[in-house]
Formats: C-alpha cells, sequence, structure tokens
C-alpha cells in the first residue's frame, strides 16, 4: 500500500499565524493556491483559505493590512502522518471533507501537503473518484448565530 510521503507535495509554502490577512492573500495569489498551512515555526497550527480571508475577514470587518491570519484561520485542522497510507489519508480526507491534508511527520512538524490530485495522480484515482464523491456531499448549512444578513436562508425576510 502506498504511502503518504510517496504521493504527498514537498517544500509547502507556510505562513505564520502573525502574518496579515493582505500577505496571505497574496502568497496565495502568487502561488495560485486557495489555502496555506499556518505554522509557528515547523509547528502547524491551523489553515487558511481564500474562504477564510474573504468570508470571515469581511464579515467581521477586518482590515486585510492589518488583521491577522489567528483572527480568521481554522486552527482545528484534520491533517495525517507521512507514513501512514494513503487510502487512511483519503478516508480522513472524506471524514473532514477537505481536498487538501497538511502532512506531518512524528515530532509533528509539517513536511508536506496531501491534496486529491496527489491521490489521484500519484497514487489510485479509483481512490481518488471515491474521495471526491464523500468530499463534495452536500452539508447542511449551519444556521446558527445567524445574522439578518442570511435573510430567508435563515428564515428571516429577504429585503
Amino acid at each position: 500500500m502506498e504511502k503518504v510521503s510517496d504521493a504527498m507535495t514537498r517544500g509547502v509554502r507556510t505562513l505564520a499565524p502573525q502574518d496579515t490577512l493582505q500577505f496571505a492573500a497574496q502568497a496565495m495569489d502568487e502561488l495560485a493556491v486557495g489555502s496555506i498551512p499556518v505554522c509557528d515555526g515547523s509547528r502547524l497550527v491551523g489553515m487558511v483559505t481564500d474562504r477564510d480571508i474573504t468570508i470571515r475577514g469581511t464579515a467581521q470587518g477586518l482590515a486585510p493590512g492589518q488583521a491577522r491570519l489567528e483572527q480568521v484561520m481554522s486552527d482545528q485542522v484534520q491533517w495525517c502522518f507521512e507514513d501512514q497510507s494513503v487510502q487512511e489519508a483519503a478516508q480522513i480526507m472524506c471524514d473532514a471533507q477537505v481536498r487538501r491534508l497538511p502532512v506531518v511527520d512524528r515530532d509533528k512538524k509539517l513536511v508536506g501537503i496531501l491534496s486529491l490530485g496527489d491521490v489521484s495522480v500519484k497514487a489510485d484515482p479509483a481512490q481518488a473518484a471515491d474521495a471526491l464523491q464523500d468530499i463534495s456531499t452536500p452539508s447542511e448549512p449551519d444556521r446558527s448565530g445567524l445574522s439578518a444578513a442570511a435573510g430567508s436562508a435563515a428564515g428571516g425576510q429577504t429585503r
């Protein structure tokens, strides 16, 4: 069975929790990616996505040049070990409904990223197809704590 270390992408760009939203957006733009791991040194502490920056940052009225990633990043990150099987990692992706999974060594230091594309190209295309189907299964929106901006989607009135 193929190991994650055989399929993952190494040399991943990381950001620090203190980096600004603007700096992260610039990095994503230059690298043509939609998510970047956030590390304290080499220790994974979160993930930031273009959606985090756009939706969370804007919803909170944060200034992109001043707000810090720690204000919008996801800190409950799913990850896998580099010596796990690709099949196990694909199952983690399915369960968490994510297309990219940070990869850590046994000291929990970030060593790479395993994407659904990596699974498809470098491992088992059939497994990637199954994972994509599970990852793409729609979930119910979280309607707790919604503001008036949610309109009729939250059961309120539209303008």
